[in-house]
Protein backbone atom coordinates (compact mmCIF):
# COMPACT_ATOMS: atom_id res chain seq x y z
CA UNK A 1 0.00 0.00 0.00
CA UNK A 2 1.23 3.47 -0.86
CA UNK A 3 1.06 4.88 2.98
CA UNK A 4 2.58 8.19 1.78
CA UNK A 5 -0.11 9.43 -0.81
CA UNK A 6 -2.65 8.06 1.61
CA UNK A 7 -1.25 10.89 4.26
CA UNK A 8 -0.89 13.63 1.70
CA UNK A 9 -4.15 12.94 0.52
CA UNK A 10 -5.56 12.65 4.47
CA UNK A 11 -2.98 16.03 4.95
CA UNK A 12 -5.05 18.30 1.64
CA UNK A 13 -8.05 17.37 2.51
CA UNK A 14 -7.27 18.17 6.28
CA UNK A 15 -6.01 21.67 5.10
CA UNK A 16 -9.13 22.09 2.32
CA UNK A 17 -11.67 21.37 6.06
CA UNK A 18 -9.42 23.63 7.84
CA UNK A 19 -9.61 26.68 5.54
CA UNK A 20 -13.14 26.65 4.82
CA UNK A 21 -13.13 26.43 8.54
CA UNK A 22 -11.92 29.60 9.53
CA UNK A 23 -13.45 31.18 6.49
CA UNK A 24 -16.99 30.43 7.79
CA UNK A 25 -15.25 31.71 11.23
CA UNK A 26 -14.30 35.11 9.78
CA UNK A 27 -15.82 38.42 10.86
CA UNK A 28 -15.85 39.03 7.12
CA UNK A 29 -18.08 36.37 6.24
CA UNK A 30 -20.28 36.53 9.15
CA UNK A 31 -20.54 40.52 8.40
CA UNK A 32 -21.74 39.35 4.44
CA UNK A 33 -24.44 37.05 6.15
CA UNK A 34 -25.23 39.37 8.67
CA UNK A 35 -26.17 41.75 5.71
CA UNK A 36 -28.05 39.30 4.13
CA UNK A 37 -30.10 37.81 6.23
CA UNK A 38 -30.75 40.19 9.62
CA UNK A 39 -31.06 38.93 12.77
CA UNK A 40 -31.47 35.36 11.11
CA UNK A 41 -27.53 35.51 11.84
CA UNK A 42 -28.45 34.11 15.13
CA UNK A 43 -29.17 30.34 13.44
CA UNK A 44 -25.51 30.39 12.30
CA UNK A 45 -23.58 29.32 14.63
CA UNK A 46 -25.60 26.01 15.13
CA UNK A 47 -25.45 25.35 10.77
CA UNK A 48 -21.76 26.29 11.05
CA UNK A 49 -21.41 23.56 14.00
CA UNK A 50 -23.69 21.03 11.81
CA UNK A 51 -21.37 21.76 8.92
CA UNK A 52 -18.00 21.34 10.93
CA UNK A 53 -19.21 17.64 12.20
CA UNK A 54 -20.62 16.90 8.56
CA UNK A 55 -16.96 17.92 6.62
CA UNK A 56 -15.26 16.13 9.69
CA UNK A 57 -17.48 13.02 9.42
CA UNK A 58 -16.84 12.89 5.63
CA UNK A 59 -12.92 13.11 5.95
CA UNK A 60 -12.98 10.98 8.76
CA UNK A 61 -15.32 7.80 7.26
CA UNK A 62 -14.39 8.03 3.08
CA UNK A 63 -10.31 9.57 3.48
CA UNK A 64 -8.00 7.17 2.66
CA UNK A 65 -7.25 4.75 6.17
CA UNK A 66 -3.47 3.90 6.09
CA UNK A 67 -3.30 1.43 8.75
CA UNK A 68 0.49 0.86 9.53
CA UNK A 69 0.43 0.09 12.86
CA UNK A 70 2.89 2.39 14.84
CA UNK A 71 1.96 0.83 18.67
CA UNK A 72 -0.39 -1.22 21.04
CA UNK A 73 -0.20 -1.16 24.32
CA UNK A 74 -1.25 -4.54 26.25
CA UNK A 75 -2.01 -4.56 29.79
CA UNK A 76 -1.93 -3.04 32.49
CA UNK A 77 -0.52 0.32 30.12
CA UNK A 78 -3.93 0.55 27.88
CA UNK A 79 -6.00 0.70 31.35
CA UNK A 80 -3.59 3.44 32.16
CA UNK A 81 -4.14 5.70 29.00
CA UNK A 82 -7.58 5.20 28.73
CA UNK A 83 -7.58 6.72 32.70
CA UNK A 84 -5.50 9.48 31.08
CA UNK A 85 -8.59 10.01 28.54
CA UNK A 86 -10.94 9.89 30.44
CA UNK A 87 -9.64 12.53 33.01
CA UNK A 88 -8.60 15.04 29.95
CA UNK A 89 -12.51 14.72 28.81
CA UNK A 90 -12.90 15.82 32.50
CA UNK A 91 -10.72 18.74 31.67
CA UNK A 92 -13.22 19.56 28.86
CA UNK A 93 -16.08 20.00 31.20
CA UNK A 94 -14.68 21.93 33.29
CA UNK A 95 -13.97 24.50 30.59
CA UNK A 96 -17.73 24.76 29.94
CA UNK A 97 -18.19 25.45 33.53
CA UNK A 98 -16.30 29.15 32.72
CA UNK A 99 -18.40 29.53 29.25
CA UNK A 100 -21.34 28.51 28.22
CA UNK A 101 -21.94 25.36 26.43
CA UNK A 102 -25.31 26.50 24.72
CA UNK A 103 -23.75 29.37 23.01
CA UNK A 104 -21.10 27.60 22.31
CA UNK A 105 -23.55 24.71 20.31
CA UNK A 106 -25.46 27.59 18.90
CA UNK A 107 -28.86 27.01 20.87
CA UNK A 108 -28.72 30.26 22.89
CA UNK A 109 -28.75 32.19 20.37
CA UNK A 110 -32.00 30.52 18.95
CA UNK A 111 -33.75 30.76 22.13
CA UNK A 112 -33.12 34.84 22.30
CA UNK A 113 -34.00 35.16 18.68
CA UNK A 114 -37.50 33.08 19.36
CA UNK A 115 -38.08 35.67 22.18
CA UNK A 116 -37.36 38.73 20.33
CA UNK A 117 -34.31 39.27 22.34
CA UNK A 118 -31.09 38.67 19.69
CA UNK A 119 -28.90 41.19 18.87
CA UNK A 120 -27.89 41.12 15.56
CA UNK A 121 -24.50 42.76 16.08
CA UNK A 122 -23.32 40.18 18.20
CA UNK A 123 -23.19 37.97 14.65
CA UNK A 124 -23.09 34.44 16.05
CA UNK A 125 -22.63 34.74 19.67
CA UNK A 126 -22.11 36.61 23.03
CA UNK A 127 -18.57 37.24 23.27
CA UNK A 128 -17.20 36.85 26.73
CA UNK A 129 -13.75 36.80 28.42
CA UNK A 130 -13.41 35.46 31.57
CA UNK A 131 -10.23 34.64 33.26
CA UNK A 132 -10.90 31.69 35.66
CA UNK A 133 -10.31 27.70 36.17
CA UNK A 134 -8.45 26.66 33.27
CA UNK A 135 -8.01 30.27 31.38
CA UNK A 136 -5.76 31.18 34.07
CA UNK A 137 -3.24 28.64 32.51
CA UNK A 138 -3.70 28.12 28.78
CA UNK A 139 -6.11 30.48 26.57
CA UNK A 140 -7.40 27.88 24.86
CA UNK A 141 -7.77 24.97 26.76
CA UNK A 142 -10.56 23.40 25.23
CA UNK A 143 -8.00 22.71 22.65
CA UNK A 144 -5.65 21.60 25.12
CA UNK A 145 -7.84 18.95 26.77
CA UNK A 146 -9.33 17.99 23.18
CA UNK A 147 -5.33 17.28 22.54
CA UNK A 148 -4.85 15.09 25.29
CA UNK A 149 -8.04 13.53 24.56
CA UNK A 150 -6.57 12.69 21.45
CA UNK A 151 -3.36 11.67 22.30
CA UNK A 152 -3.58 9.08 24.98
CA UNK A 153 -4.89 6.44 22.98
CA UNK A 154 -4.30 2.60 23.56
CA UNK A 155 -3.25 1.77 19.85
CA UNK A 156 -2.18 4.01 17.70
CA UNK A 157 -1.92 3.48 13.30
CA UNK A 158 -0.87 5.84 10.57
CA UNK A 159 -4.57 7.12 10.18
CA UNK A 160 -4.96 7.91 12.95
CA UNK A 161 -1.55 9.58 13.75
CA UNK A 162 -1.63 11.46 11.06
CA UNK A 163 -5.50 12.68 11.52
CA UNK A 164 -3.66 13.90 15.50
CA UNK A 165 -1.32 15.80 13.88
CA UNK A 166 -3.88 17.48 11.55
CA UNK A 167 -5.82 18.34 14.37
CA UNK A 168 -3.05 19.85 16.66
CA UNK A 169 -2.10 21.47 13.33
CA UNK A 170 -5.90 23.05 13.12
CA UNK A 171 -6.12 23.83 16.52
CA UNK A 172 -3.03 25.97 16.73
CA UNK A 173 -3.83 27.61 13.64
CA UNK A 174 -7.68 28.32 14.46
CA UNK A 175 -6.22 29.74 17.41
CA UNK A 176 -4.51 32.27 15.56
CA UNK A 177 -7.76 33.04 13.59
CA UNK A 178 -9.68 33.44 17.31
CA UNK A 179 -7.18 35.91 18.68
CA UNK A 180 -7.00 38.35 16.27
CA UNK A 181 -10.73 38.48 16.93
CA UNK A 182 -10.57 38.69 20.30
CA UNK A 183 -7.86 41.54 20.57
CA UNK A 184 -10.70 43.48 18.24
CA UNK A 185 -13.32 42.93 20.67
CA UNK A 186 -11.09 43.06 23.84
CA UNK A 187 -8.82 45.44 22.96
CA UNK A 188 -5.51 45.60 25.29
CA UNK A 189 -6.95 43.97 28.45
CA UNK A 190 -6.54 40.59 26.06
CA UNK A 191 -3.08 41.89 24.61
CA UNK A 192 -2.27 41.66 28.40
CA UNK A 193 -3.66 38.05 28.95
CA UNK A 194 -1.73 37.14 25.91
CA UNK A 195 1.79 38.18 27.31
CA UNK A 196 1.05 36.34 30.77
CA UNK A 197 -0.57 33.17 29.26
CA UNK A 198 0.51 30.46 26.95
CA UNK A 199 -1.75 30.00 24.31
CA UNK A 200 -2.30 26.02 24.53
CA UNK A 201 -0.06 24.36 26.24
CA UNK A 202 0.78 26.03 29.88
CA UNK A 203 4.49 26.00 29.25
CA UNK A 204 3.85 29.54 31.22
CA UNK A 205 3.46 29.77 34.90
CA UNK A 206 0.25 32.09 35.54
CA UNK A 207 1.44 35.45 37.19
CA UNK A 208 -2.12 37.07 37.63
CA UNK A 209 -3.05 40.08 39.09
CA UNK A 210 -5.75 42.01 39.99
CA UNK A 211 -5.62 44.00 37.28
CA UNK A 212 -6.05 40.65 35.10
CA UNK A 213 -9.33 39.36 37.52
CA UNK A 214 -12.13 40.85 35.44
CA UNK A 215 -14.81 39.43 33.81
CA UNK A 216 -16.17 40.97 30.46
CA UNK A 217 -19.16 40.20 28.29
CA UNK A 218 -20.19 41.77 25.17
Amino acid sequence: MNYFSDVLILVLLFGLYGYSHSLLASFRFKTFIKSKFGKYIAFYRLTYNILVFIGLYLIWEFGPHPSLLIYELNYPYDLIVFGLQLLSLVGVFWCFKYISFREFLGLAQIDRFLKNEYDENELDEKMTFRIEGPYKFSRHPVYLFSILFLLFRAEMNLFYLTMFVSFVAYFYIGSVYEEKKLVKVFGDDYIKYQKRVSRIFPVRIFSGKSELKFNKEL
